[in-house]
C-alpha cells in the first residue's frame, strides 16, 4: 500500500509511471518539479523546417527542476532507490530510467546528547540522518582532504555505512583494515553501530571496549585530526571511531576545552575514582575477612558493632548489596526520565535504610557501596564503566577467598589481558606499554595546547606535526617587534 505506482503522459503523448514510497519521497516536489512540467510538455518539433520531435532526454533536461538526477539501468539499482526515497521515473520505449533526489522523510532535529553532556563546548550531536551527520563534519573541517566511502551492508536492510578520514593524515594500511573487516560482514540487516563494533573488534570476549562510540561530532573531528577513522551509519546517531587505547577512552572531550591545569587536575581524579569504582568493595571484604589488624582499634569496634546483627559474612554481604545497587542503577536507566532518578535516589536509601535496619547489612557497607556507585559515574564512557562493574564481581570473589593476595592475584591478570589486547593493530596500553615517553603529555596530564604539537603515534603515518613548533605565549612578542620598527625608522 505504500509503494505508489502513477502513471502519466509526457505531453499527453509519451507513457511514463513515477514509482516512490509514500512517506520517504518529497509529494510536493514530485508534484511541483516532475509531475506538472512533463504533464505540460507540449512535445514541440525541433524547428519549424522539421517533423522530428524533441526527444525525450532533451525534455528531461530542460524541464524536470531537480537538482539530483541519477540514471539507473538495473531493477536492483531502481529498489535501491526508491528504498532510499528516491521516486523513480520509468519512460516507455527507454532502456534506462531516472532516479531523483526528492527523498524526504521525518527526523528528529539536532540536540545535545544527553549522554555526552558538556559545560562547555559545542552543544550540537548526532541524528539518525547519515546526511545530516556528514554534513556536522564538513562543517567543522572545510577542507577537500576529508574524504568519504560509502558502501551498504545488510542483505535485506540496505543499510549505509560511511568511513571518514583524513587524507594525508591517516595511515592506508588503516584504511584498507576497516574496509576489509567491513566488507566481511554478510548480515541480515543492521539496525545500530553495536552490530558493525561487535563484527570488526580484534577481541570480541575482552569486556573492554575496543572501539570508541561517541555521539558528538567535536570528538570525530578531533580524533581525524589524529590520524584515525570514523564508522557513521544512517539510522543511528552513535559513531565509531578507531584505533583506540584504553586511555582515550577515559578521556572526555571537556579535557580541552577547560585550561589544561583543571583539565589535569579532573584526569587524574578519574584516574583515582576508576580505582576506586573498581576495587574499594573487595578491600573491604579483603581487610574485613583476613587482615583485620589493618584496622585501627577504634574503626574496628565500630565496624564490629554494626556488624554484630548480620547473619551473613562480609563476602555474601558486598555481592548481595552490589547486585541490589546495580539492579536500581538499570531501572533507572530504563524507567522515564521523571521517574529513573527518583527511583534510583530514593530507592537506594529507602533499601539502604531498610537493610540496615533488618539486620542484612552494615552502615559501614552501606557508604562503601554508595561511594563505588558514585566512582563509576565519574568515567566518561559508559561501555568502559559496565566493564568495570563488571569486573568488580570476581574481584570481590577473589578478596572474599585469598584476601589481599587475591586482590592482587586480579589486578595482574587484568593487566596481562589488557596488555594483550589490540585495537586495530594498536596496542590497548600505549602509549604507557610499550612506554613512550613523548605521548605521555597527554595520557597522565593534558599538556597545554602549545606543547601538543605532534599527533599520537597510533599508526605509521608519517604526517605527525600538527602545529609549530614555537606556539607558547609571549607577551613581549609583539612589543619586541614594535621596538625594533621604532629602531630601525
Amino acid at each position: 500500500m505504500d509503494v505508489v505506482f502513477r502513471p502519466f503522459k509526457i505531453g499527453g503523448k509519451t507513457k511514463a509511471a513515477l514509482i516512490y514510497i509514500d512517506g520517504l519521497a518529497n509529494i510536493e516536489e514530485i508534484d511541483a518539479s516532475v509531475l506538472i512540467p512533463l504533464m505540460k510538455e507540449n512535445n514541440a518539433k525541433e524547428n519549424e523546417n522539421t517533423d522530428q520531435l524533441i526527444p525525450v532526454y532533451h525534455i528531461l533536461e530542460q524541464k524536470l527542476t531537480v537538482s539530483k538526477v541519477e540514471k539507473v539501468q538495473t531493477i536492483t539499482a531502481c529498489i535501491e532507490h526508491i528504498s532510499d526515497g528516491n521516486p523513480v521515473l520509468l519512460i516507455d520505449q527507454q532502456s534506462e530510467g531516472f532516479a531523483l533526489g526528492l527523498s524526504n522523510w521525518e527526523k528528529r532535529s539536532i540536540e545535545e546528547p544527553t549522554g555526552e553532556s558538556v559545560i562547555r563546548g559545542p552543544r550540537e550531536g548526532f541524528t539518525e540522518s547519515l546526511g545530516t551527520n556528514l554534513s556536522l563534519l564538513r562543517r567543522k573541517i572545510r577542507s577537500p582532504q576529508l574524504k568519504m566511502k560509502s558502501m551498504k551492508i545488510g542483505e535485506y536492510t540496505q543499510t549505509e555505512v560511511v568511513i571518514s578520514y583524513i587524507e594525508g593524515i591517516v595511515d592506508q594500511a588503516l584504511i584498507r583494515e576497516v574496509e576489509s573487516r567491513l566488507n566481511r560482514i554478510k548480515v541480515d540487516g543492521i539496525l545500530e553501530t553495536s552490530y558493525i563494533e561487535e563484527f570488526i573488534e580484534d577481541n570480541p570476549y575482552s569486556p573492554f571496549p575496543q572501539v570508541l562510540d561517541t555521539e558528538r561530532p567535536d570528538i570525530v573531528v578531533a580524533s581525524l585530526l589524529e590520524g584515525r577513522v570514523a564508522i557513521l551509519q544512517d539510522g543511528t546517531p552513535f559513531a565509531l571511531i578507531v584505533p583506540v587505547s584504553f586511555y582515550s577512552l577515559l578521556q572526555s572531550s571537556e579535557d580541552y576545552y577547560q585550561r589544561f591545569l583543571i583539565s589535569t587536575v579532573i584526569r587524574w581524579l578519574r584516574y583515582i575514582f576508576l580505582l576506586i569504582s573498581l576495587l574499594l568493595p573487595s578491600l573491604y571484604v579483603a581487610i574485613l575477612t583476613f587482615h583485620q589488624e589493618m584496622i585501627p582499634t577504634t574503626l574496628l569496634i565500630s565496624i564490629a558493632a554494626s556488624r554484630e546483627m548480620i547473619p551473613f559474612p562480609a563476602l555474601v554481604e558486598a555481592l548481595l548489596m552490589e547486585v541490589v545497587f546495580e539492579a536500581l542503577r538499570e531501572a533507572g536507566l530504563r524507567l522515564p526520565k521523571q521517574a529513573g532518578a527518583a527511583v534510583s535516589i530514593v530507592g537506594a536509601l529507602v533499601i539502604g535504610q531498610a537493610a540496615v535496619q533488618a539486620g542484612l547489612a552494615s552502615s559501614p557497607l552501606i557508604m562503601v557501596v554508595a561511594l563505588t556507585g558514585i566512582a563509576s559515574f565519574t568515567i566518561p564512557r559508559y561501555t568502559t564503566g559496565i566493564a568495570l562493574r563488571m569486573l568488580r564481581f570476581p574481584m570481590i570473589l577473589l578478596a572474599g577467598t585469598l584476601g589481599l593476595l587475591g586482590i592482587m592475584l586480579g589486578l595482574l591478570m587484568i593487566l596481562t589481558h589488557m596488555a594483550t589486547l589490540r585495537s586495530f593493530g594498536v596496542p590497548y596500553l600505549s602509549p604507557m606499554a610499550p612506554m613512550q615517553v613523548r605521548e605521555m603529555k597527554d595520557v597522565l596530564i593534558r599538556a597545554p595546547w602549545w606543547k601538543l604539537n605532534t599527533r599520537p603515534r597510533l599508526t605509521r603515518t608519517d604526517n605527525i606535526q600538527r602545529q609549530g613548533s614555537d606556539q607558547k605565549p609571549d607577551p613581549d612578542y609583539g612589543n619586541d617587534k614594535t621596538s625594533k620598527g621604532k629602531g630601525g625608522s
